[in-house]
C-alpha cells in the first residue's frame, strides 16, 4: 500500500490549474497571457499523466509526457516567433487589435 498524497489531490490541482489555463484563454486580451495559459494547460495534462503513471505503476505516461513536452516546446518556437512578427509589423500585443491578418 502506498502512502503519501492520494491520487485525487493530482488530478484535483491538474484540473484547477487546467481550468485557469482555459480561463486566461478566453478572458486575457494580451497575447502573452494567452500563450502562458495554453502552457499552463499544457503542463496542467503532463500532470495527470504523470499522476495515473505513477498509480498504476507503468511507463506510459512518463511517454506521453515527454511527447507533450516536444509539442510544447515546438509551441514555444513558432509562437514566439509569431508574436514577435505580429509585434513588429502591428505594435501592440492586444488580441482584438489583431484580428484580421489583412496586412
Amino acid at each position: 500500500m502506498m502512502t503519501g498524497v492520494p491520487l485525487s489531490w493530482y488530478l484535483i490541482l491538474s484540473a484547477v490549474l487546467f481550468a485557469l489555463g482555459v480561463a486566461g484563454f478566453l478572458f486575457r486580451k494580451n497575447i502573452i497571457t494567452v500563450f502562458m495559459s495554453i502552457e499552463l494547460m499544457l503542463n496542467a495534462v503532463n500532470l495527470s499523466f504523470i499522476a495515473f503513471s505513477y498509480q498504476l505503476q507503468q511507463v506510459n505516461g512518463h511517454i506521453f509526457t515527454f511527447f507533450v513536452m516536444v509539442v510544447a516546446a515546438a509551441e514555444a518556437a513558432v509562437g514566439l516567433a509569431i508574436i514577435l512578427s505580429v509585434f513588429k509589423n502591428r505594435a501592440t500585443l492586444n488580441v482584438d487589435d489583431v484580428n484580421s491578418m489583412k496586412y
